[in-house]
Protein backbone atom coordinates (compact mmCIF):
# COMPACT_ATOMS: atom_id res chain seq x y z
CA UNK A 1 0.00 0.00 0.00
CA UNK A 2 1.30 3.47 -0.80
CA UNK A 3 0.70 4.68 2.75
CA UNK A 4 3.65 2.71 4.14
CA UNK A 5 6.42 4.63 2.40
CA UNK A 6 7.22 6.78 5.40
CA UNK A 7 9.36 5.61 8.28
CA UNK A 8 6.88 6.98 10.81
CA UNK A 9 3.51 5.37 10.18
CA UNK A 10 0.58 4.49 12.37
CA UNK A 11 -3.01 3.45 11.93
CA UNK A 12 -6.02 1.79 13.45
CA UNK A 13 -7.90 -1.01 11.68
CA UNK A 14 -11.61 -1.67 12.08
CA UNK A 15 -13.23 -5.00 11.23
CA UNK A 16 -16.48 -5.02 9.29
CA UNK A 17 -18.66 -7.38 7.28
CA UNK A 18 -17.39 -5.49 4.18
CA UNK A 19 -14.10 -3.74 4.89
CA UNK A 20 -13.91 -1.95 1.53
CA UNK A 21 -17.44 -0.54 1.87
CA UNK A 22 -16.70 0.73 5.37
CA UNK A 23 -13.48 2.31 4.11
CA UNK A 24 -15.36 4.12 1.36
CA UNK A 25 -17.84 5.40 3.99
CA UNK A 26 -15.01 6.91 6.06
CA UNK A 27 -13.46 8.41 2.91
CA UNK A 28 -16.75 10.25 2.29
CA UNK A 29 -17.15 11.21 5.93
CA UNK A 30 -13.64 12.61 6.38
CA UNK A 31 -13.11 13.77 2.78
CA UNK A 32 -9.99 11.59 2.64
CA UNK A 33 -8.70 9.26 -0.06
CA UNK A 34 -9.53 5.56 -0.13
CA UNK A 35 -6.66 3.16 -0.85
CA UNK A 36 -7.85 -0.36 -1.72
CA UNK A 37 -6.03 -3.36 -0.31
CA UNK A 38 -6.13 -4.79 -3.82
CA UNK A 39 -8.10 -7.89 -2.90
CA UNK A 40 -11.46 -6.11 -2.51
CA UNK A 41 -11.67 -7.09 1.17
CA UNK A 42 -10.47 -3.86 2.72
CA UNK A 43 -8.28 -0.85 2.45
CA UNK A 44 -7.40 2.34 4.23
CA UNK A 45 -8.28 6.02 4.21
CA UNK A 46 -5.90 8.90 4.74
CA UNK A 47 -5.78 12.60 3.87
CA UNK A 48 -3.04 11.85 1.33
CA UNK A 49 -0.82 9.05 0.08
CA UNK A 50 2.09 10.30 2.16
CA UNK A 51 0.24 11.27 5.34
CA UNK A 52 2.00 8.71 7.54
CA UNK A 53 -1.25 7.71 9.26
CA UNK A 54 -4.53 6.14 8.25
CA UNK A 55 -7.66 4.29 9.24
CA UNK A 56 -7.65 0.73 7.97
CA UNK A 57 -10.59 -1.56 7.28
CA UNK A 58 -10.71 -5.31 6.82
CA UNK A 59 -13.46 -7.79 6.10
CA UNK A 60 -14.15 -10.14 8.98
CA UNK A 61 -16.43 -13.02 8.00
CA UNK A 62 -17.61 -13.53 11.61
CA UNK A 63 -18.08 -9.84 12.42
CA UNK A 64 -20.86 -9.13 14.92
CA UNK A 65 -22.20 -5.59 15.11
CA UNK A 66 -21.51 -4.00 18.54
CA UNK A 67 -24.35 -2.69 20.69
CA UNK A 68 -24.12 0.86 22.04
CA UNK A 69 -24.66 1.72 24.76
CA UNK A 70 -23.30 -1.57 26.07
CA UNK A 71 -25.76 -4.22 27.24
CA UNK A 72 -24.89 -7.33 29.25
CA UNK A 73 -24.31 -10.36 27.04
CA UNK A 74 -24.19 -8.31 23.82
CA UNK A 75 -21.16 -7.52 21.63
CA UNK A 76 -19.50 -4.35 22.92
CA UNK A 77 -17.44 -1.74 21.14
CA UNK A 78 -13.74 -1.99 21.84
CA UNK A 79 -12.94 1.60 20.84
CA UNK A 80 -14.50 4.60 19.19
CA UNK A 81 -13.24 7.49 17.11
CA UNK A 82 -13.45 11.14 18.21
CA UNK A 83 -13.87 13.74 15.45
CA UNK A 84 -13.74 17.46 16.27
CA UNK A 85 -16.15 19.63 14.26
CA UNK A 86 -16.99 23.32 14.04
CA UNK A 87 -20.77 22.98 13.64
CA UNK A 88 -22.42 19.98 15.28
CA UNK A 89 -25.71 20.07 13.35
CA UNK A 90 -23.91 20.44 10.02
CA UNK A 91 -21.49 17.62 10.89
CA UNK A 92 -24.35 15.29 11.89
CA UNK A 93 -26.16 16.04 8.62
CA UNK A 94 -22.97 15.34 6.66
CA UNK A 95 -22.37 12.07 8.54
CA UNK A 96 -25.94 10.90 7.92
CA UNK A 97 -25.64 11.79 4.23
CA UNK A 98 -22.40 9.77 4.08
CA UNK A 99 -24.19 6.71 5.54
CA UNK A 100 -23.97 7.04 9.35
CA UNK A 101 -26.87 6.86 11.79
CA UNK A 102 -27.45 9.00 14.86
CA UNK A 103 -27.37 6.78 17.96
CA UNK A 104 -30.59 6.72 19.96
CA UNK A 105 -28.76 7.48 23.22
CA UNK A 106 -26.98 10.85 23.41
CA UNK A 107 -25.25 11.38 26.78
CA UNK A 108 -23.88 14.91 26.20
CA UNK A 109 -25.24 18.15 24.74
CA UNK A 110 -22.06 19.10 22.87
CA UNK A 111 -21.30 15.63 21.49
CA UNK A 112 -23.22 13.47 19.03
CA UNK A 113 -22.69 9.73 19.06
CA UNK A 114 -22.97 8.35 15.55
CA UNK A 115 -22.88 4.77 14.27
CA UNK A 116 -21.01 3.92 11.09
CA UNK A 117 -22.60 1.43 8.65
CA UNK A 118 -20.99 -1.51 10.51
CA UNK A 119 -22.20 -0.24 13.90
CA UNK A 120 -18.92 1.19 15.23
CA UNK A 121 -19.71 4.25 17.36
CA UNK A 122 -17.86 7.48 16.65
CA UNK A 123 -18.30 10.85 18.31
CA UNK A 124 -18.62 14.24 16.70
CA UNK A 125 -17.79 16.97 19.21
CA UNK A 126 -17.53 20.73 19.16
CA UNK A 127 -14.04 22.14 19.11
CA UNK A 128 -13.12 25.45 20.63
CA UNK A 129 -13.84 28.45 18.47
CA UNK A 130 -11.02 30.55 17.07
CA UNK A 131 -12.07 33.40 19.38
CA UNK A 132 -11.55 31.34 22.53
CA UNK A 133 -8.23 30.04 21.20
CA UNK A 134 -7.09 33.61 20.58
CA UNK A 135 -8.22 34.62 24.06
CA UNK A 136 -6.18 31.76 25.55
CA UNK A 137 -3.07 32.96 23.74
CA UNK A 138 -3.47 36.59 24.89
Amino acid sequence: MPLRRRKQWWGVTLDAPDGAALGRFYARLLDWQFFSSGDGRGGAVAPSENAGYNLGFQTEENYVRPVWPAEPGQPQMSMHLEIEVDDLDEAVAHAVEAGAALAAFQPQDDVRVMLDPAGHPFCLYLGESDESEQADVA
